[in-house]
């Protein structure tokens, strides 16, 4: 979900307190569509009884002592904590043969050929 001013804090700490306690809440979208604070709160009072995110209110998460790593019941992870060994090295294939190509003078993969000058470049995609 997008966080928008509409979606904002869209996740309340009532709609928390209704969960299960044998609930899992995943956050992997933004960290906003949850009202600020209540999270954590919600995990010491078990309903939802676990959590697993990937995004904070503040980020990067450089706060050792931040409330939710405190917590048994809640999973942390930066938020590419998604990606696989196997993934990174083809993005980075795919990085390394883009810089080659621009460094030679054919730029692959381009989304924007425009602000290259180029009417029909090599791979281009408008879907990136």
């Amino acid at each position: 979900m997008r966080l928008v001013p509409e979606t904002r804090g869209i996740v309340t700490a009532g709609d928390l307190a209704r969960m299960k306690p044998t609930a899992l809440l995943v956050n992997t979208s933004r960290a906003g569509l949850i009202e600020p604070d209540t999270l954590s709160a919600a995990l010491r009072a078990g309903r939802p009884g676990m959590a697993a995110v990937d995004v904070y209110e503040s980020e990067p998460l450089v706060d050792g002592n931040h409330p939710l790593l405190r917590l048994e019941n809640a999973v942390c992870t930066p938020h590419i904590g998604y990606v696989t060994r196997d993934e990174y090295e083809i993005q980075f294939a795919d990085i390394f043969d883009q810089i080659v190509a621009f460094s030679n003078g054919a730029p692959i993969n381009v989304v924007n050929p425009e602000a290259l000058g180029m009417s029909h470049p090599q791979g281009a995609s408008a879907h990136h």
